[in-house]
């Protein structure tokens, strides 16, 4: 469903640009601002608000007061509609609860970039509520529901009771006291506990209190209204929570009365005990301490718990107790007895036992020596009950945590331990993480839908899984991200086999889907074992650079230093490009200007814009390097702006030198051109700087029109017939049609640098420069040579009537005191 956002304005021109600009997206539009707080009324689903701060009526302000009044509207952000000169306005609009504000007038892409943050923001508020109502719905159910009672205590109790002190108790904590929560709250549970046993309850509350102890547990019983007596099972704990200034305690509940019971019954008569003992939820036994565990002694309960009868393994008639032990748990269980026996300590243990029809079944088993006048062991006594269920809980929990529930692949999480594990362990053996970065794959939901992009990562899964086995482990460690975990691999070569197999196994995928992905390589050493996130963010560099670098459709590329610096460094040159678009300053941006000669009059005519970026951290950035990541992040619209104002600016600055006839050329991308509104935007620029159309030339490559040729060539139509010179920049190098160029509204072909190389070396006759001068020529554009250095090269395109030339034989790019003065000295 498209993000609802609500345009207030009174101008009609601005509220149709910005629903233009925002045409994703459903956008209402209101005229001022009661028409604007009626929309909000009506219509529950707005997010968003684009708010101009001066209308009539009821303006910006008393909007973002009425909003930030009313409970009702805290679901609404605003962004406020601003001028350059309205900076207090800015600043009172962000204290009456605007969230951001945008400048007029408007930039397509920071209008873009800034809605598109506030509604993820909008969208991350939305699911971290829906995640903490369904965290505090699963608590309640379970805290409610939970077989224990249990009771949390926030803040200071007094020594003996809990009266006035924020509590929660469960139904079945108030079952097992036989009063509610209220009644327990009045009276504390020092005056609900049995006389006998508070004085030890006091004892272990106060050390809990005093932090001597964490927790304790001790048997104990609570007097119901009634005058009956209720044994249980208590425990207490601090719980060490987050952001409490009191450390609140939990206490867990089991009622044993009926255990206590039996207990007592137990004492009085062996008679009593066995038939106490038929209903214990499990056996009973008494045996020899021998390997066989021959039994004396066993509840009815045995048919049940192992599906045979009792007589059939007392005095192993049939079988004898260590065969129903599953066989890895034998020389363990024995092991155990034998250390805890020494000690004349209680067993309490957790196995394995195969029953009568060969199934599993966890069990628990409580028991204890019985020794004789000399200290000897006479016999073993204990029960034995099922946790299957209990066990099937706790490995369900295990699996969720452990596992991607789509593709049911190990997760990020279990990555991270493994890694952790073995780091610690000094795993022997080579080891090396792989990962397969689909983060493309995501360009697949607009088109197709997220269901359709969710399939294909689940097919692409099933398919990574061929790869598996006990040295090759997979996950899925983020969304549309996968890593292998290789262990005990040869060498580098089998490493690279490996991830090339990978690459062909997926390419064909990929390919059908139109999109790409990258694998990348980290191999684990002692450098870098035991810093995990390190390794996994080495991992995703490595990754992303393998998309960037390779022509396939999916690369492989193993990390090295020098991968991490070059991100490192475009994430500086993106974070500057970022700050150049969104301010008014230009800050490190900055043009130089190369000289262009007019070789039939030997004097300067033009000059040829340069752009030029100086970083702090990185100095001078050429454009060859920023060029490229201004055009992949979309700030080449807002950073070619700055340099086409900049561009103009020189030339006022030429015309206050007397130099009116000196014209400038501009570099220009496909981005830029094809922008809506870049030839309207583009003479605004010059009218506000009273500029010479005459005197601006813009260039652009020849490969620009295998992109959109009629809608490039009709713009470039618009702004020759203001007098604007257009030139093919890199010209002989491109993939347009000869056939097409006549047709194109272009002045001047630039020929490439490349062409002009060449002739240092090549044969007059053998020189192809001559045909592409005579071949401009011939469809009625100038002919500009680059990248002239020597004189050689000025000779021969004097010779074939090149009309003009740039490089270094002329000049090198020069700042622009610079460029004037030469300018001077160079045409006197």
């Amino acid at each position: 469903m498209s993000a609802k956002i609500l345009v207030v304005d009174d101008s009609t021109a601005d509220r149709l640009m910005i629903e233009k600009m925002l045409n994703q997206y459903d956008v209402l539009t209101a005229c001022d601002g009661i028409e604007a707080m009626q929309q909000i009324d009506e219509n529950e689903e707005i997010q968003l608000v684009i708010l101009d701060l001066n209308m009539p009526r009821m303006n910006g302000f008393e909007v973002l007061a009425a909003l930030k009044s009313d409970e009702r509207y805290k679901r609404v952000r605003t962004i406020i509609l601003t001028n350059y000169e309205e900076l207090e306005n800015e600043i009172k609009g962000l204290e009456l609860g605007a969230v951001d504000y945008i400048r007029k007038p408007i930039s397509l892409d920071a209008l873009k970039v800034r809605v598109n943050i506030h509604l993820e923001l909008l969208r991350s508020q939305l699911m971290a509520e829906q995640r903490l109502a369904e965290q505090k719905s699963t608590f309640e159910r379970i805290f409610n529901q939970a077989p224990i009672g249990i009771s949390i205590s926030y803040g200071s109790d007094s020594s003996d009771g809990i009266s006035g002190v924020d509590t929660q108790i469960n139904s079945m904590f108030e079952q097992i006291v036989g009063r509610t929560k209220e009644e327990m709250i009045e009276l504390g549970w020092a005056k609900i506990t049995h006389p006998d046993d508070l004085e030890k309850d006091l004892s272990y509350y106060k050390k809990l209190k005093s932090g001597e102890i964490e927790d304790y547990s001790m048997e104990k019983r609570f007097v119901r209204p009634d005058g009956s007596i209720v044994w249980v099972e208590m425990t207490v704990a601090s719980l060490n929570l987050p952001n409490q200034k009191e450390i609140p305690h939990i206490a867990l509940l089991k009622d044993i009365t009926r255990r206590k019971t039996i207990e007592a019954d137990l004492i009085e008569s062996e008679r009593s005990k066995s038939v106490l003992l038929s209903h214990i939820p499990g056996m009973a036994y008494r045996c020899n301490y021998d390997r066989e565990w021959t039994m004396q002694y066993v509840s009815a309960g045995c048919f049940e718990l192992t599906g045979y009868p009792s007589e059939s393994i007392i005095g192993n008639r049939d079988l004898s107790f260590n065969d129903l032990i599953a066989p890895e748990y034998r020389a363990f269980l024995w092991d155990v007895w034998k250390e805890r026996l020494a000690k004349r300590e209680p067993v309490k243990q957790e196995y394995e036992i195969v029953t009568a029809d060969g199934t599993r079944k966890w069990v628990l088993e409580m028991g204890e020596g019985i020794f004789d006048e000399k200290g000897r062991v006479e016999a073993l006594e204990g029960i034995i009950i099922d946790i299957s269920s209990r066990k099937k809980f706790e490995n369900d929990l295990r699996y969720r945590s452990e596992h991607d529930n789509w593709t049911g692949l190990y997760n990020r999480h279990y990555l991270e331990s493994l890694l952790e594990s073995d780091a610690s362990k000094r795993a022997a053996g080579k080891r090396a993480i792989v990962s397969i970065n689909l983060s493309p794959v995501q360009s697949l939901t607009a088109t197709y839908g997220f269901h359709y992009t969710q399939d294909l990562v689940k097919k692409i899964a099933d398919m990574l899984t061929q790869f598996c086995n006990d040295k090759q482990i997979l996950f899925n460690t983020y969304e549309n991200r996968f890593a292998f975990y290789l262990k005990g691999y040869k060498d580098k070569n089998e490493l690279t086999n490996f991830s090339i197999a990978v690459a062909k196994q997926l390419e064909p995928v990929l390919l059908m889907e139109r999109t790409s992905g990258g694998i990348g390589v980290v191999e684990i050493d002692e450098g870098n074992e035991k810093d995990v996130d390190l390794l996994l963010r080495r991992l995703l560099i490595t990754s992303e650079k393998a998309i960037d670098i390779y022509d396939r459709d999916i690369g492989v590329c193993f990390y090295n230093e020098e991968i991490e610096k070059q991100m490192i460094r475009e994430q500086e040159i993106t974070l500057e490009l970022a700050k150049i678009s969104t301010e008014q300053e230009d800050y490190g941006l900055f043009l130089q200007y190369q000289p262009i000669l007019d070789l039939k009059s030997d004097r300067i005519n033009s000059f040829e814009a340069l752009s030029r970026l100086n970083i702090d951290k990185l100095g001078i950035v050429p454009p060859l390097e920023f060029i490229p990541i201004a055009e992949k992040t979309k700030l080449v619209v807002p950073i070619g702006r700055k340099i086409i104002l900049q561009a103009l600016r020189f030339l006022n600055e030429l015309k206050r030198n007397g130099h009116r006839s000196i014209g400038v050329s501009i570099n220009i991308s496909a981005i830029q051109l094809l922008r809506d509104g870049f030839a309207g935007s583009l003479l605004e620029m010059i009218e506000q700087t009273q500029a010479n159309p005459k005197n601006v030339g813009l260039e652009i490559t020849e490969s620009v029109f295998a992109s959109n040729h009629d809608e490039i060539n009709r713009i470039l139509g618009r702004l020759s017939d203001t007098g604007i010179h257009i030139a093919i920049d890199d010209f002989g190098i491109g993939y347009s049609s000869l056939a097409r160029e006549r047709d194109l509204n272009v002045n001047c072909l630039k020929i490439d640098k490349s062409f002009i190389d060449r002739l240092m070396y090549l044969e007059t006759d053998d020189a192809i420069t001559s045909d592409i001068i005579s071949m401009a020529h011939k469809l009625g554009h100038c002919a500009i040579a680059e990248g002239v250095e020597h004189e050689k090269q000025r000779e021969y395109l004097e010779k074939w009537g090149c009309d003009k030339i740039q490089g270094y034989l002329i000049s090198r790019p020069l700042d622009e005191k610079a460029a004037i003065e030469f300018l001077k000295t160079y045409n006197h």
